[in-house]
């Protein structure tokens, strides 16, 4: 059944100030066990962007906790111990091209050695939509300096798609939009206020993952 979950969090780091909202649509509970493994994986078919690697070592790196019953394998050790399957141009783009995946020998035998329950599809990039102000800087022979201020905003839009690698469907989505402002005053020395907008994405999406991941009495540790 589906679950929608809308969750808004702001966070400030550094004077930045950088607002996350986290959107949930759910098929089914989740059904980690143990001994089974999540990939995250970033999508870069598009000819305008691509899933910056950064962001899914993020989520990767938040999300895996062996303790609490989370595996992540990181993402291009998969990707190369699956060559080519998963390389850009030949990834699966839908869950039912799995199933001919799986009618590959080597393909179906690495899966397994992998324990793979869930492949977790990021598509999505962190860009800057506008910026204002100026910084001019001079040498006299009084010494040197900056004056002035600047600011900009940079906005993250990223959705994963949960795919249960087993059942071979679509488990569910979820998706984080993230926007924040930077400044820049400058009084003889600059000193940046910068506003993490993609880390604070990858946080939010990684713990709406944990939760959408794990057994409902797993998840509530």
């Amino acid at each position: 059944m589906a679950a929608p979950l809308l969750l808004a969090t702001a966070a400030l780091s550094s004077g930045g100030c950088t607002t996350v909202v986290i959107d949930e649509y759910r098929r089914s509970t989740g059904e980690l066990a143990v001994g089974d493994s999540v990939v995250i994986l970033g999508r870069r078919h598009s000819s305008e962007y691509e899933t910056e690697p950064d962001l899914i070592d993020c989520v990767g790196d938040t999300l895996h906790n062996p303790e609490s019953g989370v595996n992540v394998i990181p993402e291009q050790q998969f990707v190369d111990a699956l060559y080519p399957w998963f390389e850009p141009r030949k990834a699966p783009m839908h869950i039912k091209s799995l199933s001919k995946l799986m009618d590959i020998p080597d393909v179906r035998d690495r899966m397994e050695q992998y324990g793979v329950k869930y492949i977790v599809w990021i598509d999505g990039s962190t860009e800057t939509t506008s910026s204002a102000g100026s910084i001019g800087c001079s040498i006299s022979t009084a010494g040197a300096g900056c004056f002035g201020f600047g600011t900009w905003d940079k906005e993250s839009d990223y959705e994963a798609s949960v795919w249960d690698f087993r059942d071979q469907e679509l488990s569910g989505k979820i998706s984080a939009d993230a926007q924040g402002t930077s400044y820049m005053p400058a009084i003889v020395v600059p000193i940046p206020l910068i506003a993490r907008v993609q880390n604070n994405a990858c946080k939010g999406m990684a713990a709406q993952l944990r939760e959408f991941l794990l057994p409902p009495q797993s998840a509530s540790r």
